[in-house]
């Protein structure tokens, strides 16, 4: 319980971290709702092992939880074990935690409820991370060499660059009230990547669908749960109210 408290006070210190380094300033763009879709939670599990596990841990998933979103324990086994031989074990990350805090300045956060975290920024959990993962660029005058429109400074590389490639923002000067801003206008791709814009959205979707997950499995079946005890208490309510009018009936 201390670590799951602490974890979640370090949580809140980088969303204020986050909102004051965004300043409000980028509008966040909507994450498609893929909680649902099963081949969408498992390619994002599969980014998330390729890509993420490498410098952050979600300690409080278990690998063989997996197996809710449609996966065998041997495909588990075979494809997506990189940091532990054991099924039952957490999903954490291999990184040296001193090594990470000298290369990033900060030890890289628990992904386990992140997109839980990020909720409250101009938008949802996911909207923060689904524009987070897709607004890098380069900045070589950024110790990573990358830098980001959601988090300007962020000490976080560019994980997915491979698959985006590389980008350049594009401002426009804008005056206003004798003040002249910098005013985000699009992208100019500057070296291709392995997957077009659209798919790598699409894979960038699958990883944040992933994280809401991850951050309550149980989710899906708690919102089924609700649905058909609203659907019995709608129904024990109309059988109360027939109920009642019979036994009063010949009351005057």
């Amino acid at each position: 319980m201390k670590k799951i408290f602490l974890s979640i006070i370090a949580a809140l210190g980088l969303v204020a971290g986050a909102a004051h380094a965004s300043g409000g300033s980028m509008p966040l763009d909507q994450a498609p709702n893929k909680i649902n879709d099963q081949g969408a939670l498992q390619n994002g599990a599969k980014l998330f092992v390729n890509y993420c596990i490498g410098c952050h841990s979600a300690a409080y998933m278990r690998y063989n939880r997996l197996t809710d979103i449609g996966l065998t324990e041997a495909q588990i086994k075979d494809n997506l074990l990189f940091t532990t031989d054991k099924i039952g074990e957490t999903m954490k990350s291999a990184i040296d935690s001193k090594q990470a805090k000298e290369w990033f300045g900060a030890n890289p956060p628990d992904l386990t409820v992140i997109a839980r975290s990020r909720a409250g920024l101009g938008g949802t959990g996911s909207d923060y991370l689904y524009t987070f993962l897709r607004t890098f660029y380069r900045d070589e005058t950024k110790a990573t060499g990358w830098n980001n429109l959601v988090f300007p400074s962020v000490g976080m590389p560019h994980a997915l660059w491979q698959l985006q490639g590389e980008r350049r923002p594009i401002f426009e000067a804008h005056e206003s009230h004798g003040k002249t801003t910098q005013v985000f206008k699009g992208w100019e791709q500057t070296a291709a990547g392995t997957m077009t814009p659209l798919q790598y959205d699409e894979a960038v979707g699958d990883l944040v669908g992933y994280l809401q997950w991850m951050g309550e499995p149980i989710q899906n079946t708690r919102v089924r749960i609700g649905v058909w005890v609203l659907i019995f208490l709608a129904f024990t309510t109309v059988l109360a109210w027939k109920l009642n009018a019979s036994f009063w009936k010949d009351v005057k």
